[in-house]
């Protein structure tokens, strides 16, 4: 506890006497002891000292009552006024400038030495600084058990991180991760800048992550120490629930790589699905996101809204899959929450959705369609039925990759080296249902061009745009490299 003027006084071993009538500052706490016999102190003062002096060049009634003046510009607590020296008793003029400028003084006798008085100062600074010490120690143990905490009452991990320091500081306290409160002890009450205090915690992304404290808090000097090591528990706790995440979603896509290549009997792959909980024997909705390259890395150990915590996430060739139970509602709803949540993250995605089935076969369906369904480039994209390509996608037991890379291959080739539009030319084609007027007003060409640059696609692939059955090879072939 701080030691004040009133403390002081109630020491009997330093026989102290309070004179004149200022006690504003009786109760403030002194940061320490200055002795000085200058005339103007306040230059070597930064506020809250006790100002000791003999006077000694104090010797008009001018220079005390400056004295006086200059010790209050500095926010000094008091004046303890040696007497027995050069004086010998406290001088009217510097008790009567003290009362009106409102600075306590204190007489202090010639047996007691100012040493007496800056050591008690000094051992109750000390020991509040040790107090204090410990108190600190203590709240980073406290903080420290209960991030590995597993007591009911209080949340595991990171809300009984929470639930601590909310105890410590004595206030509420929230947190909000890529702009979604993942935790608040005041439920429904929305943190805002001018009733709380916002602390930024770095974890290493653009995620906004911030610590919120309600005002005001208990302990105010001792908040900063333990707000700062709280705020690195949370940054480290949140780093390893990514890694987690991003772990976890590995492990779920390598199950789902098999289901979707049908790798396994059906029998193993229903008892690897119910290993990373999911249940093949209810209908599932999968819902693809679709990314770019890099906010992949991102995207995979984020965190989702509560929403999706019966879903089971899965990274799929770098895209997220979520895997959810059709009981949990409307698919396009969840989509539509979902994409709005990414958005406020910063990350731009394409969603598709599948249909909702059971089992291996249905998963499998509901991943292909889903991920016809985002190709579409939309932010959210529904569920439409599933196209020829994606059927034949769907099953391991039609090549249509490889179908696909033999057919469009020589085009590839040809563009690549003649720096050729062949390929682009036989996609608009294909688009605008053969209208040569069409592709040539698209592209900017004359009719003759295309005719011949389809003359050329014939001669390359062995399949001609103008005959029904090789434009349905060249269409698949087209579509099979689009969705893979």
């Amino acid at each position: 506890m701080a030691i004040t003027l009133s403390t002081l006084l109630a020491e009997s071993t330093l026989k102290l006497s309070r004179l004149g009538s200022a006690t504003s500052t009786l109760e403030a706490p002194i940061s320490w002891v200055a002795v000085t016999e200058l005339e103007n102190p306040q230059p070597f003062l930064s506020g809250a000292e006790l100002v000791l002096t003999t006077g000694a060049r104090l010797s008009t009634a001018a220079a005390q009552r400056v004295f006086v003046r200059q010790v209050q510009r500095a926010g000094a607590v008091g004046i303890g006024f040696g007497v027995g020296l050069g004086h010998d008793s406290v001088p009217q003029a510097l008790l009567a400038e003290a009362n009106r400028w409102a600075v306590p003084v204190v007489e202090i006798p010639y047996q007691t030495p100012f040493l007496a008085i800056s050591k008690l100062v000094a051992d109750a600074l000390s020991a509040e600084h040790y107090t204090r010490l410990e108190n600190l120690l203590s709240g980073h143990q406290l903080l420290a058990k209960s991030l590995l905490s597993t007591n009911p009452a209080h949340g595991s991990g990171l809300a009984s991180l929470l639930n601590a320091l909310r105890r410590l500081v004595n206030t509420d306290v929230a947190l909000e991760q890529f702009h979604t409160e993942i935790f608040n002890s005041s439920p429904g009450d929305d943190p805002n800048d001018d009733e709380w205090l916002p602390v930024p915690v770095p974890t290493g992304k653009r995620d906004a992550c911030t610590l919120w404290l309600r005002r005001p808090f208990a302990e105010e000097g001792h908040r900063g120490g333990i707000v700062d090591y709280a705020k690195g528990l949370v940054s480290i706790e949140l780093a390893n629930q990514t890694q987690r995440r991003q772990d976890s979603r590995l492990l779920a896509g390598q199950v789902m790589q098999d289901v979707l290549h049908s790798a396994l009997p059906e029998g193993e792959i229903a008892a690897r699905l119910r290993g990373i909980q999911i249940n093949p024997a209810v209908k599932n909705v999968i819902l693809l996101i679709s990314a770019p390259e890099q906010k992949r890395q991102l995207l995979s150990g984020m965190s989702l809204p509560a929403a999706f915590d019966a879903a089971v996430s899965a990274v799929v060739e770098g895209e997220l899959l979520l895997i959810v139970p059709s009981s949990a509602g409307d698919s396009g709803v969840l989509a539509r929450q979902l994409s709005r949540y990414l958005q406020g993250a910063g990350v731009s995605v394409q969603i598709g959705i599948g249909g909702s089935y059971a089992q291996a076969n249905g998963l499998r369906w509901s991943y292909f369609e889903a991920r016809e369904a985002a190709s579409r480039g939309l932010a959210v994209n529904e569920p439409e039925r599933l196209s020829l390509t994606s059927l034949l996608l769907a099953s391991e037991d039609v090549p249509m990759n490889d179908m696909a890379a033999e057919t469009l291959g020589p085009l590839i080739d040809f563009d690549a080296r003649h720096n050729a539009e062949l390929l682009m030319t036989l996609e608009s084609y294909l688009q605008l249902n053969g209208s040569l007027a069409a592709v040539a007003e698209s592209l900017s060409l004359h009719r003759n061009t295309v005719r011949y640059r389809l003359t050329q696609i014939a001669e390359l692939t062995g399949y001609d745009p103008a005959i029904t059955a090789d434009r349905v090879q060249l269409w698949l072939a087209l579509s099979v490299r689009q969705l893979s």
